[in-house]
């Protein structure tokens, strides 16, 4: 596997098992045969989750500001 080479989930349809391949962004919707031999396999949509708090806001008070309102952002 290359450095910085993203990695895409499969299903396979056959057996029900779940793999990763690394690949080029440019072969990520080439076939990708399951460990077992199987072809019958879809390519996963993949979610991303960035874990941390978000910094305390700067400024004095409680209560915020801003905040969506009638489809339109408050200040």
């Amino acid at each position: 596997m290359l450095p910085g080479m993203p990695r895409y989930e499969y299903r396979c349809r056959r057996c029900g098992d779940d793999f990763e391949l690394s690949r080029p962004m440019a072969e990520s919707g080439a076939p990708a045969p399951c460990p077992r031999g199987h072809d019958d396999t879809v390519k996963l949509l993949s979610t991303v989750s960035v874990g941390g708090a978000a910094p305390a806001p700067r400024g004095g008070g409680g209560g915020g500001g801003g905040g969506c309102c009638g489809g339109g952002c408050c200040g």
